[in-house]
């Protein structure tokens, strides 16, 4: 059921490259911020699959797009401190972005 909504299949393939990057993150940061990325991306997944079976959507995305965002700030301070390249924050940020719009739109659906 979960396959038949684009965001679940957008966010479960950011997801896996998440957790990907997050275990190549250095020790000394590997239960701070490292830990905090995951448990976020992991949070949004629970939220996604709770509005997809939930009769009231708007406040679980509107949770999820709260928890994107600091998704974005994390990933700031992990580029800026070099514990992933230009080119991951890029892709990272081309898919928090799309992912954005997608919750956004679902969003707006669900206040018509």
């Amino acid at each position: 059921m979960n396959e038949d909504y684009p965001v679940f299949r957008k966010w479960y393939a950011a997801l896996d490259w998440i957790l990907d990057r997050c275990e190549n993150f250095p020790k000394s940061v590997r239960f701070t911020i490292s830990t905090r990325i995951s448990n976020i991306s992991l949070d949004i997944l629970e939220k996604i699959v709770e509005a997809i079976y939930s009769k009231n959507r708007l406040e679980i995305l509107q949770s999820a797009n709260l928890d994107i965002e600091k998704l974005r700030v994390f990933f700031r301070i992990a580029f800026e401190r070099k514990y992933i390249s230009s080119k991951q924050y890029e892709y990272i940020s081309r898919e928090l972005n799309e992912f954005g719009k997608m919750a956004g739109g679902w969003i707006k659906s669900c206040k018509e």
